[in-house]
């Protein structure tokens, strides 16, 4: 059997021989019907373009079935599991009409919250984790919550773990009353491009995006480490919020990405679900080669080094990734204003 860790992060368990994975397996667990238009999903055919993914017995070739649709696969033959990942150009296509990405997680009782519920609304995506200092500030943020409540706009944070029980405590001391999901399959950060924490996203009543992921902090408990005052952030929050004034960052694009940098999180995705399996040492093999891909990526950076049971704050291995992140200017501190 393969385990085969999909774009929502989803695992499904699939009968496998070799490269092939069964054919109607996968198509129960994505969606995606061999047909003779090419692979369909309802009324959406992908052409093959000269692609051979059907194989002997009625197995499909996952490589080719992935190339087919625009996806990167990375595996561990030897633990049987696979992850999926959109490639830089179907996330591009997919972002292409400044529409916010549909997002559903759970939260740390396991129970569904989405972010779409609030579609209509003047909504912030604020992204945060265990392995970060702003895993102190949720209380700050509820204090922002509280006082724009009456303008309509509505909060929805995402953790960023490997486990639900890295950020419970936080969530706890927080208090807080607006959604706190727990993305351990990091599928945020690749609809959304957060590549470190705490970044937020503004979305509007239209479902448009109209400030792309910037790093801001939800009070100044760690100004000295991040040099960057909240209030920068949250008085242009205000502005929105209340007169419709967007910023000057407002108008930058979302951060494209490389096919390295996406191929990174489908090998995070291997790292965690080998790591669930108390597979150290495989993780910590696919979360190298992740960080060899995407080096500024602190989700998998930072992320993995809690991930595998190191210190994310005061260990050898951050402090040396912080002092050439430090060195090289500080890479994907996207400004506030």
């Amino acid at each position: 059997m393969l385990t085969l860790i999909d774009v929502d992060g989803r695992e499904h368990a699939l009968p496998a021989t070799g490269a092939y994975v069964d054919a109607d397996a996968l198509a129960a667990a994505t969606g995606w019907v061999l047909e003779p238009a090419g692979l369909c999903r309802g009324e959406v055919c992908v052409p093959l373009l000269g692609r051979e993914v059907a194989g002997p017995g009625g197995g499909i070739d996952l490589d080719a079935w992935a190339g087919a649709l625009g996806l990167l696969v990375a595996r561990d033959d030897a633990q049987d599991v696979a992850a999926l990942a959109p490639s830089a150009e179907a996330r591009a296509r997919e972002l292409s009409d400044g529409r916010a990405p549909s997002l559903t997680l759970p939260d740390v009782d396991g129970n569904p919250v989405s972010f779409d519920d609030f579609s209509g609304s003047k909504r912030v995506l604020v992204t945060w984790a265990s392995w970060c200092g702003c895993r102190h500030e949720l209380a700050g943020w509820q204090r922002l919550q509280d006082e724009l409540a009456d303008t309509g706009l509505r909060l929805f944070s995402v953790a960023l773990d490997a486990d639900p029980e890295d950020a419970r405590p936080w969530i706890e001391a927080g208090h807080p009353t607006y959604p706190v999901a727990v993305d351990t399959a990091h599928v945020t950060a690749e609809r959304y491009g957060i590549t470190n924490v705490p970044s937020v996203v503004w979305v509007d009543e239209h479902d448009r995006i109209v400030k792309p992921p910037t790093i801001a902090p939800g009070d100044d408990q760690f100004v000295a480490w991040t040099r960057i005052d909240s209030e920068q952030h949250h008085d242009l929050l205000r502005r929105w919020a209340r007169e419709a004034e967007l910023p000057e960052s407002a108008r930058a694009a979302a951060p494209a990405r490389t096919d390295e940098e996406q191929q990174a999180l489908a090998e995070r995705r291997v790292a965690a679900h080998l790591q669930r399996r108390g597979l150290t040492d495989a993780a910590r093999r696919h979360l190298a080669t992740a960080q060899e891909l995407a080096p500024w990526d602190w989700t998998v950076r930072r992320g993995g080094i809690a991930m595998t049971g190191g210190d994310p704050f005061l260990g050898e291995e951050f402090t040396a990734f912080w002092e050439e992140w430090d060195a090289s200017g500080r890479p994907g501190y996207t400004p506030t204003t």
